[in-house]
């Protein structure tokens, strides 16, 4: 006959347990963490393999002009104007569509000093968006700036709200590095997710004076989606910027020239530094849209370091001479 063990023998031998359980947990770790440091090559090559973005594909359409220049004091009837030029936003905006829309929204300043996309053209190209079926139609910028005050100073976020649009900062976790061809210096630069997948990109930069490119237009406008060291991305910006237009490939540019930043960009701060051109350019060659917009400023396409790079990419053409465009005054 077996004798029960008593309450102390009980205690003692479940202190022995725990004891033993805590030494081969403790023992466990400690294998795993001294594996981890001797197969560092192993774990380098694991994160080598995480996912990176690939270049979004443009939607496959044949705009009605190459572009569309118009001139007018009501810059959201030059909007729709410039659209109708094209064959309408219905070319590029299907139902069900998650739309991107990529304004700048950089600087902490009001409309008046146009340092910042106009919020009156995003309002009513998100209004639009929606009329041509769009289901989601997203609106975010890396800014430069405080960005609770970039989206409120600038008025784009009141404008993309009333519309029923989405407007939100960019998360960091959003951030992936993207594949770029063999030898860009952008090969795994950290891009915000949502501005590849999407439906249907549109970009919608301000046209300005810039101290280091010398212009900001639609091209530069795309760095609003990109992580990383902003200053690093102004190392041999140029070719940068090119590879970064051919990655993210706009369905669309509708470039804001209503008041234009003619000096001290990009983001100016001085009402006597702004001019009012009424202009909205659009169309679906950034390259060319930025050519015709460096033009407002008496500057020659090829003295802006990313549109000669881009041009001689290929992305686009420079050649506003041989183009159809639309050129209308309202």
């Amino acid at each position: 006959m077996h004798e029960k063990p008593d309450q102390q023998q009980i205690h003692h031998q479940s202190k022995f347990m725990k004891a033993a359980s805590r030494k081969t947990f403790i023992k466990t770790l400690a294998i795993f963490f001294s594996s981890l440091m001797f197969n560092i090559p192993a774990i380098v090559a694991a994160l080598a393999q995480e996912k990176k973005l690939v270049p979004r594909r443009k939607r496959n359409v044949t705009a009605s002009r190459d572009l569309a220049v118009v001139r007018g004091d009501d810059i959201r009837q030059s909007l729709r104007k410039a659209l109708e030029e094209l064959g309408g936003l219905g070319l590029f905006v299907k139902k069900g569509d998650t739309v991107v829309i990529k304004p700048n929204i950089g600087w902490s300043r009001a409309p008046e000093f146009a340092a910042n996309t106009n919020p009156d053209l995003v309002n009513e190209l998100v209004t639009l968006c929606f009329k041509h079926g769009a289901k989601r139609v997203r609106v975010f910028d890396n800014t430069c700036n405080n960005e609770k005050m970039c989206y409120h100073h600038s008025g784009i976020q009141d404008a993309v709200k009333k519309a029923g649009g989405e407007i939100y900062y960019v998360s960091d976790w959003k951030f992936i590095p993207g594949r770029f061809p063999a030898g860009s210096e952008m090969q795994g630069w950290p891009i915000f997710r949502d501005a590849v997948e999407c439906d249907c990109f549109i970009n919608v930069p301000i046209a300005k004076h810039h101290g280091t490119t010398g212009l900001t237009l639609s091209m530069k406008n795309l760095m609003g989606v990109c992580g990383g060291n902003r200053g690093k991305m102004h190392w041999n910006i140029s070719d940068k910027i090119a590879d970064l237009a051919a990655f993210i490939n706009p369905d669309l540019t509708i470039i804001d020239a209503y008041r234009v930043l003619l000096r001290h960009g990009p983001s100016g701060g001085n009402t006597g530094d702004v001019e009012m051109k009424k202009t909205v350019i659009a169309g679906t060659d950034p390259v060319l849209a930025d050519s015709f917009a460096a033009g407002l400023f008496g500057v020659a396409p090829e003295s802006i370091g990313y549109i000669a790079s881009a041009a001689a990419k290929k992305i686009g053409s420079m050649k506003i001479s041989s183009a159809d465009i639309s050129r209308i005054e309202l």
